[in-house]
């Protein structure tokens, strides 16, 4: 997870997959990682699901999309949609 210095302080910069899209202004994402098992050598999946908060309705399923921390914008979302990275190739 990367950061971003502006004025406000410190912003964590997420990058993830919309997984769903059923809420209005409201999307989840989920960032998954990779990391190696020190005893045993396997690679381990982690991964997290976030509440973004979408302005615009513009992000759809399967889009991978980037987000920054905010102040909490409700119970559950403290992230909001910077931009979308890559749109989901329609099928």
């Amino acid at each position: 997870m990367a950061t971003v210095e502006n004025k406000q302080g410190r912003r964590q910069v997420v990058r993830g997959v919309v997984v769903s899209d059923k809420m209005t202004k409201t999307r989840v994402i989920e960032i998954k990682r990779t990391q190696d098992h020190r005893l045993y050598h396997k690679k381990l999946i982690h991964q997290k699901r976030l509440f973004v908060h979408d302005e615009k309705n513009e992000s759809k399923l399967g889009d991978v999309v980037m987000a920054e921390s905010t102040r909490p914008l409700s119970r559950h979302k403290n992230f909001r949609l910077i931009k979308i990275v890559e749109k989901r190739v329609a099928e």
